[in-house]
């Protein structure tokens, strides 16, 4: 049973005292180069602590965008020497799409972002590489990030103790599921 020992694993890390620090880090890491989804941490922290999900929201979004504003920094300063990394990973068209969204739609890319399958932190590398002014595009991280995260983390909180007893019933089946639903939106991204 491959998604229940990593079910407990996660609901153990969320209740752990530094688990904050750890979901703090990892957002502010994300933004940057990270490949694992903030939310994959703050939906369990939240279902485990309900009470603390907004501070936890607050956390993900405060870390999630000083994270992107060095993605930003890096983007404007270095993207020659990141190009070829996102070769290597896979995430050159991916990149290009976000240049492609900045191109037509500028500061609401930074906001669609947020809730995007292209992830957040091609669109902080954009935003430098393509000189969006540093404000703008902290405040647009500021609303996609925490409206992306107080969604994930008050849907949580308000469901997920009342859910918890039918997620673990069928954590297999809903980790296969979701495997077979990011393989779709591959796909479909790929095209």
């Amino acid at each position: 049973m491959i998604f229940q020992g990593l079910y407990n694993t996660t609901m153990q890390w969320a209740a752990h005292r530094h688990a904050e620090r750890y979901l703090a880090f990892v957002s502010f890491i994300e933004s940057i180069f990270f490949p694992v989804p903030t939310a994959m941490m703050l939906a369990p922290m939240a279902m485990a602590k309900p009470d603390r999900a907004v501070r936890l929201a607050i956390i993900a979004t405060l870390t999630s965008v000083g994270g992107g504003v060095l993605g930003y920094f890096i983007g404007a300063f270095a993207m020659d020497m990141v190009e070829p990394l996102l070769v290597t990973v896979g995430y050159i068209d991916k990149y290009h799409t976000a240049v492609a969204w900045f191109t037509e739609w500028g500061f609401w890319a930074v906001i669609i972002a947020g809730f995007s399958p292209i992830p957040f932190k091609l669109f902080t590398l954009s935003a430098g590489a393509l000189n969006m002014a540093l404000l703008p595009f902290i405040l647009a991280a500021l609303l996609g990030r925490s409206a992306h995260f107080f969604m994930v983390a008050l849907l949580m909180a308000w469901a997920g103790p009342k859910m918890e007893p039918t997620i673990k019933k069928y954590i297999e089946w809903i980790g296969w599921l979701m495997i077979v639903v990011v393989l779709i939106i591959y796909f479909f991204i790929k095209k």
